[in-house]
């Protein structure tokens, strides 16, 4: 499932809480008068609310009451009700006994609009009478009565409906988009920080070891979860140092046995069976200098000089030349220029071609030749006639663990140190022809900054 957008879970629920208040908020007024019975008995207008409800048009158009049961209740709780109704077309409708000092008002309704009538002529509180233009059923039409009265809670609700609809909820409408457009440009602002932790992790590797995130600028919120991170990632170079130490612990260890081993293996008679252990001698060595150099991989390019890919590869073949000639191989060195200068670490360097060059001598079929090629555009090729290697299997060969054959020997390291040691060096390796006839293997290294003086000799 998609998860959803911080910006707007809090857009969401930010519109709801303030709809909420919007809408609260009026009628805890309106508890709040009703409860106080300002409503009940200070509302001057609910005489004219049910007369105006209850005016209709008879049937020779003019006007009636149709007794309602809101009209029913005023006339029961105010026996001495009286009102006067006219329309604008003159019609009118009387009933009561209207007070004497409101006979005039009566007479002068065409030239009166909406008013309120007090005996006192201050007008304080609540008046004794108005005259007001209304709606109702029959259309509009003038009132004049007295405020005796009270407002229903029906009428309450309608009025606060009406009320929710014309005034409230264009409010609410106004404060959502308001939220809208707000909270997504606070929210980003105040994450600006986290965005940059996001940047930070994306550069977190393995082998750089003491990365912290930083928590500026960060809400102290997500502080607990960068430190807890930071935390975690201390705890990481701790494992990370543990697992070098012992790597180069063991391999340290491994060296004297195996050079008694050597030494005791070469005293044998000459023979095949010496000749495998010899073999499997080699590879015990080149397993413990896998070990150590996976702990030297930790260097960095500032420790890099200048190193001679052709003598490199030249003591390579001197050192492993005896093994694979007595593997039944013939071995041919073919180095374009004396000299091809790259940046690097000269013993990693050193290691990655004996791998290549090993792993030739145990995957070549013990026939044919095994070419290692210097070339002056800075790439080194170690190819044999052996069995090759599939299409679909060129990039799987550079995993750790990784074997060429159920037969295959070793510990399935070699192909991938060579990996990991050209990118350190900012280059790569890859196989070149993946198909039936032997296989080639090409380390290739990056041109910039490299002081090439037998490229410029030629």
């Amino acid at each position: 499932m998609r998860q959803p957008s911080l910006k707007w879970v809090l857009v969401s629920r930010l519109v709801t809480l303030q709809a909420c208040i919007i809408a609260i908020i009026p009628l805890m007024i309106t508890a709040v008068l009703w409860s106080t019975g300002y409503l009940l008995n200070d509302y001057e207008g609910a005489s004219i609310d049910v007369l105006a409800e209850a005016v209709e048009r008879g049937v020779t158009g003019g006007l009636m009451l149709r007794e309602t049961p809101a009209l029913g209740s005023l006339r029961a709780n105010e026996p001495d009700l009286w009102f006067a109704i006219r329309d604008r077309e003159g019609h009118r409708l009387q009933e009561g006994n209207i007070p004497p000092a409101y006979l005039p008002a009566i007479a002068m309704l065409d030239q009166l609009s909406d008013a309120r009538l007090s005996k006192q002529p201050e007008l304080a509180g609540k008046p004794d009478a108005v005259i007001k233009w209304v709606d109702s059923p029959a259309g509009r039409v003038q009132i004049l009565t007295g405020t005796k009265g009270q407002m229903s809670l029906q009428r309450l609700v309608r009025t606060m409906s009406r009320g929710l609809v014309s005034l409230i909820l264009p409010v609410i409408v106004l404060v959502a988009l308001t939220t809208s457009l707000a909270t997504p440009l606070v929210v980003r602002r105040a994450l600006a920080g986290l965005r940059r932790i996001v940047q930070q992790a994306a550069h977190i590797e393995f082998d750089k070891r003491g990365t912290q995130l930083q928590a500026n600028d960060v809400p102290i919120e997500i502080n607990a979860l960068v430190g807890a991170v930071n935390d975690a990632l201390r705890r990481l170079d701790v494992g990370y140092e543990r697992h070098q130490h012992f790597l180069a612990q063991a391999a340290h260890e491994l060296r004297t046995p195996i050079a008694i081993l050597n030494a005791r293996i070469s005293a044998l008679p000459a023979g095949s069976d010496r000749r495998n252990l010899l073999e499997d001698a080699a590879r015990l060595t080149t397993l413990a200098g896998q070990l150590l150099d996976l702990q030297r991989l930790d260097q960095k390019r500032d420790h890099f000089l200048p190193v001679n890919l052709t003598a490199i590869a030249k003591q390579v073949l001197f050192d492993l030349g005896p093994l694979a000639l007595g593997a039944g191989y013939e071995v041919s060195f073919e180095p374009e220029v004396d000299e091809v200068l790259v940046i690097g670490d000269h013993t990693s360097l050193e290691r990655a071609l004996t791998n290549l060059v090993q792993n030739a001598i145990d995957h070549g079929g013990r026939q044919g030749r095994i070419s290692v090629r210097v070339s002056k555009e800075h790439f080194v090729d170690v190819s044999d006639e052996g069995k090759g290697v599939a299409w679909d299997a060129r990039e799987q060969i550079f995993e750790p663990f990784n074997r060429l054959g159920p037969d295959g020997r070793g510990a399935g390291l070699g192909l991938n140190l060579v990996r990991e040691i050209m990118e350190l060096h900012g280059g790569t390796v890859a196989v070149v022809n993946a198909g039936s006839k032997g296989a080639c293997v090409r380390m290739t290294f990056p041109c910039e900054g490299i002081a090439d003086g037998g490229a410029q000799s030629a």
